[in-house]
């Protein structure tokens, strides 16, 4: 994502700003202009409350460029309590050494440990830099970690 459109999303990935139809009151994330649940205007903002739980997952191990030293991690739908289903990075999650064949040999390797229906939080988190590693921009956005709250 180019630089000045990271900007412009700024407000709504920071905190989870989408919006909540005023027609049939559905909860909007990202923004739209049309609701998807009743086809009527859109236009009152709403903020998230940034819980919910783990819908779906996987593991990204080929990561894509710019995200290829964070690799590899877990990925989830994240369906918010407020309805919407959201697309992120897991973060922060207890791993685990498991044993895996890889390219046709067994090696160790260290896991996330997430299943469906782990409650878990938004947070703000480095995503990438863009350009020079050392001096490029630092892109920060949501992950989603475990739940603080629902530890014992």
């Amino acid at each position: 994502m180019e630089i000045a459109r990271y900007w412009r999303l700024q407000e709504q990935r920071y905190n989870l700003i989408g919006e909540c139809c005023p027609h049939c009151e559905k909860k909007i994330f990202p923004p739209r202009d049309i609701c998807p649940g009743c086809g009527g205007k859109t236009k009152d903002q709403f903020r998230f409350s940034g819980k919910g739980e783990v819908y779906s997952y996987t593991t990204v191990y080929d990561a894509p460029a710019g995200f290829d030293k964070q690799g590899p991690y877990p990925v989830a739908l994240v369906r918010l309590d407020e309805g919407p289903l959201v697309a992120a990075q897991l973060t922060d999650l207890p791993t685990r050494t498991v044993k895996r064949i890889i390219d046709g040999e067994e090696r160790e390797v260290t896991e996330s440990i997430v299943n469906i229906g782990d409650r878990v939080e938004m947070v703000t988190r480095r995503l990438k830099v863009e350009g020079d590693e050392d001096r490029g921009q630092i892109i920060y956005g949501y992950k989603f970690r475990p739940d603080l709250k629902q530890r014992k």
